[in-house]
């Protein structure tokens, strides 16, 4: 068997009822912690009421968007001056990775240029993160396991990386329950992200024993929990999506992506696109731009693989699933790209900005310019 290695978060808890039930991990993290939430307080009143309960002093920070530089150091700032000794994120992907870029760079020497992929130096962090704890409310992104933070450069238009083996969590808290009646445009674009995040380690050309056995259980999972979810809130689907992010997570810090993610990085720099529904549009055109470019017989093995889950869950014929897909997502109210604001100069600036992605490094074939530009195209 291909030797290989598998990094994850300290701890992981998943389980309905396992947030009011962590409290005391979380407060044993620091007794002074900066507690990272999304733009509606009320979600988060019960943990900070919690924590200080436990003697811990909360400072709270918001992130109401998606995290840029400006919003990073602003937080870090807040960091510094409550002398906080842990960071806990409560929200979506965005407040996660916020709260994994303050918990990585509130000790560190260098300014955080010095430490992001490509429009940096990308070097090591010159020191320890303070102690990191995630509890997701989306099903999506899997950030909660991972070990890099997606940062917006509005100057470069470009979303980075910032990225350092010890940016795992020490804490990872999956309570389903805590995305219950998530929005629906919400649900959909990070559900799909959550599958394109199990579909694309599975192919990916560093994919090893453990992820492959993760994402061949989960990818089915997580079409049949984002069809059901999609037909009616239901909390068994809620509880499979939540399983199924947590794997994509695990997976892609261990195999890496691939060609969709390796567009939606420069697509969301450019725009003002939503991460998820980028990757949701992009999906299915992105699983054809492999399939047809691909020569490698295990490759379209699996990709063959995909297809019959995807005609399994959704109906039709497997060589017509990538069509199933992309009609399905748009008809329970995907948008594509157009709609997104993603125009022609971004298409066009995105393909060539790919090339140089840490995500399309993993992808199992190389692709041009001009497939990648047909690819958005199809994505319209």
């Amino acid at each position: 068997m291909t030797a290989f290695a598998f990094a994850t978060a300290g701890m992981i808890r998943f389980g309905r009822g396992e947030a009011m039930q962590a409290v005391p991990a979380l407060a044993a993290l620091g007794k002074r912690v900066l507690l990272v939430m999304g733009a509606t307080p009320a979600r988060v009143t019960w943990l900070k009421e919690a924590l200080e309960m436990q003697a811990v002093a909360v400072t709270v920070f918001s992130v109401g968007k998606e995290p840029d530089v400006a919003l990073v150091e602003a937080g870090v700032a807040l960091a510094k001056a409550a002398q906080v000794n842990a960071v806990i994120s409560v929200g979506g992907g965005a407040v996660v990775d916020a709260g994994k870029a303050i918990a990585a760079l509130a000790p560190a020497t260098r300014p955080m240029l010095d430490h992001l992929e490509v429009v940096g130096k990308g070097l090591p962090l010159d020191a320890a993160p303070l102690p990191f704890a995630a509890l997701p409310t989306t099903a999506g992104t899997g950030a909660e396991v991972t070990r890099n933070a997606v940062i917006a450069v509005p100057e470069a238009q470009r979303k980075v990386s910032l990225r350092d083996p010890r940016m795992l969590p020490a804490l990872a808290i999956v309570d389903p329950a805590l995305t219950d009646h998530c929005p629906r445009g919400v649900t959909l674009a990070s559900g799909l992200d959550a599958v394109t995040q199990v579909i694309e380690p599975y192919l990916s050309s560093k994919a090893n024993p453990l992820t492959d056995a993760i994402c061949r259980d989960a990818i089915p999972k997580g079409l049949v929990a984002i069809r059901r979810i999609m037909a009616a809130e239901d909390p068994e689907a809620r509880d499979a999506l939540a399983w199924v992010s947590l794997c994509g997570g695990l997976a892609l810090a261990n195999s890496g992506l691939g060609v969709v993610h390796g567009l939606a990085g420069p697509l969301g720099g450019l725009s003002n696109a939503a991460h998820g529904a980028i990757c949701g549009a992009l999906l299915p055109h992105g699983l054809r731009a492999n399939a047809e470019a691909g020569e490698d017989q295990v490759l379209q093995a699996r990709i063959a693989e995909v297809q019959g889950w995807i005609a399994q869950v959704f109906g039709g014929a497997p060589g017509d699933a990538f069509d199933t897909l992309h009609m399905w997502s748009r008809e329970v109210g995907l948008p594509g790209l157009d709609a997104q604001g993603i125009t022609d100069a971004a298409r066009v600036q995105a393909a060539k900005d790919a090339v140089s992605s840490s995500s399309m490094k993993a992808n199992p074939v190389a692709l041009t310019e001009m497939q990648l530009l047909d690819l958005m195209e199809s994505a319209r």
